[in-house]
């Protein structure tokens, strides 16, 4: 077995859904995160989706612990899909979308989505978003090691 593969075993990775239709902005979302977004948090896994079919089959499937939706995506927004997993999926897990500018942070609100972060992506801001929607889901044990 590899050094690697040894590491994961001992800390398993959280999963991030990151969904957008561009696929500039699902890479600038795993760049300003990185592998590990801040020291309490387990390595991050992404599953890069492009449609919403793909989100919806994802969410279904399990095994998610936070989606970051494009609120920009076409033809399916962020936010629409965010209000759909939240009506729809029972313990959704949390969401955060990306909205095209602050004011509109009030339709993220209405999407039920726990976080909100403007366009153009701010690295330590989507970092400090996703660390407080994740650090709860990581058990004490795992978080201090």
């Amino acid at each position: 077995m590899s050094d690697s593969h040894d590491a994961g075993q001992r800390q398993p990775r959280l999963r991030v859904l990151v969904y957008s239709d561009d696929v500039n902005v699902r890479q600038q979302v795993i760049l300003a995160l990185g592998r590990r977004p801040h020291p309490d948090l387990p390595e991050l896994q992404y599953v890069e989706v492009a449609t919403e079919p793909v989100v919806l089959q994802n969410m279904d499937a399990g095994g998610i612990d936070l989606a970051i939706l494009d609120g920009e995506a076409v033809p399916a927004g962020g936010m629409g899909i965010a209000k759909q997993l939240k009506d729809e999926i029972y313990r959704c897990p949390p969401i955060l979308v990306l909205i095209g500018r602050p004011q509109d942070a009030w339709l993220a609100t209405w999407s039920r989505a726990e976080a909100a972060v403007p366009h153009p992506i701010d690295p330590l801001r989507l970092a400090e978003a996703v660390t407080s929607l994740l650090r709860p889901r990581v058990p004490a044990t795992i978080a201090t090691t």
